[in-house]
């Protein structure tokens, strides 16, 4: 029997979370059609989407962020989901010149069910999700109960123990572009 190494495996239905950002361009439509790109694959479905937040950046000096989370049902890996993500974001625009720097989008895998993985092109849970209010606040918006496979924490308790002033404000999200 031979296998087609380029083929992906058939995985069943499972949920993944994602973070979105954008502070280049107009990051709203970005943010939107961003999701509608994602919703394009015959792989994902998105179930649930947070409010947007505009919050400080992280790094250099830059224009303030957007930032949204949302919950999808994949059937892709999470390789493949990542690989997924990176196309969405070369699609926008997205270069990587500085660490940290502004970007037209930035799209992350924060969660992939209760999977813990360690590759050098992907960490699950994210490294950096529990420290970062500007993931914890739109998650724990749309998924407060789930739990971090490392902590074994909810969403909801993480964000407890994270600063939230530099969220600014929440902006009620629009499909219309």
């Amino acid at each position: 029997m031979s296998t087609n190494i380029n083929e992906e495996p058939k995985y069943p239905t499972l949920k993944a979370a994602i973070s979105l950002g954008s502070n280049l361009g107009e990051s709203h439509t970005i943010l939107n059609k961003a999701l509608e790109s994602l919703e394009q694959n015959e792989n994902i479905t998105i179930e649930n989407i947070s409010n947007l937040y505009e919050t400080i950046p992280v790094g250099p000096p830059q224009p303030n962020y957007l930032n949204a989370c949302a919950i999808l049902k994949t059937k892709l890996s999470p390789q493949t989901l990542l690989k997924t993500l990176l196309d969405i974001e070369t699609k926008f625009g997205r270069t990587r010149k500085e660490k940290w720097g502004a970007r037209t989008l930035d799209i992350d895998l924060i969660l992939y069910e209760q999977l813990i993985l360690e590759t050098p092109e992907l960490q699950l849970p994210h490294p950096r999700m529990k420290d970062r209010a500007f993931v914890l606040v739109p998650l724990a918006e749309i998924a407060p109960n789930w739990i971090d496979p490392l902590t074994k924490k909810t969403i909801e308790e993480l964000l407890k123990n994270v600063d939230t002033a530099g969220i600014l404000k929440k902006i009620e999200i629009s499909t219309q572009t």
